[in-house]
């Protein structure tokens, strides 16, 4: 299967609450409707975040379909329509952006309360197929020994959409942590700071975006 993952923030003065119990209990019963849909997963960003700094964005939605031709299809339906329609009212959609990628699970744990969802973009210098080997068989065994990680899951663009257009990201890191203090403790760790030293070998710098979520499976 594969994976499209949306990433974007909330309709200009639509309080958080608002945003969050909408996208939540009304946007899905328009989305669950599309045909071929596997999947449905959404990450909310903490709302303790909110109090420290506006994330740079404020959720994803994850949908999982069989194939390409799969989600081509879905996206030319007369349903997908009526997800795009609903979407304005409490998304922004000049922030919104998407990918289309391919799940690697690297600790293959249960899903714990905390959801770190990482936006990574590669070096400029290797190519597409050496930066997801990298990140998959060299950085992925050394960040899966961070002890408190519950869950790890690297989502690799997929190389077959850099024809049309480079991607806004090569991927998205997500782990997961018991809890934001747990979280914080794996920072202090050896391990931690070996993944940490790896990411320079194939990551641009400055080129991770992280937001906090808390994960809701809709579908799936």
């Amino acid at each position: 299967m594969i994976k499209s993952v949306v990433f974007f923030k909330r309709r200009p003065g639509l309080p958080v609450d608002q945003f969050q119990t909408y996208w939540r209990t009304r946007h899905p019963e328009v989305v669950i409707k599309l045909s071929g849909i596997r999947r449905y997963v959404q990450s909310h960003t903490l709302p303790s975040i909110y109090a420290k700094r506006e994330p740079v964005y404020d959720g994803i939605a994850e949908l999982w379909s069989d194939d390409l031709a799969a989600l081509r299809s879905m996206v030319r339906e007369p349903q997908y329509q009526r997800v795009k329609a609903d979407e304005a009212n409490f998304i922004d959609g000049a922030t919104m952006g998407g990918i289309v990628t391919r799940e690697h699970v690297i600790v293959d744990g249960p899903a714990a309360a905390v959801k770190s969802v990482e936006f990574v973009s590669r070096r400029p210098d290797p190519s597409v197929d050496a930066f997801q080997r990298h990140w998959r068989d060299v950085h992925g065994p050394i960040a899966a020994t961070i002890p408190v990680l519950r869950r790890y899951v690297q989502s690799h663009t997929l190389a077959e959409t850099y024809a049309r257009r480079p991607p806004q990201y090569d991927g998205i890191a997500v782990t997961w942590f018991d809890s934001t203090d747990a979280m914080r403790h794996s920072a202090t760790t050896d391990e931690y700071k070996r993944t940490r030293a790896d990411e320079p070998n194939f990551i641009a710098p400055g080129a991770v975006a992280t937001i906090l979520t808390t994960e809701h499976v809709i579908l799936g």
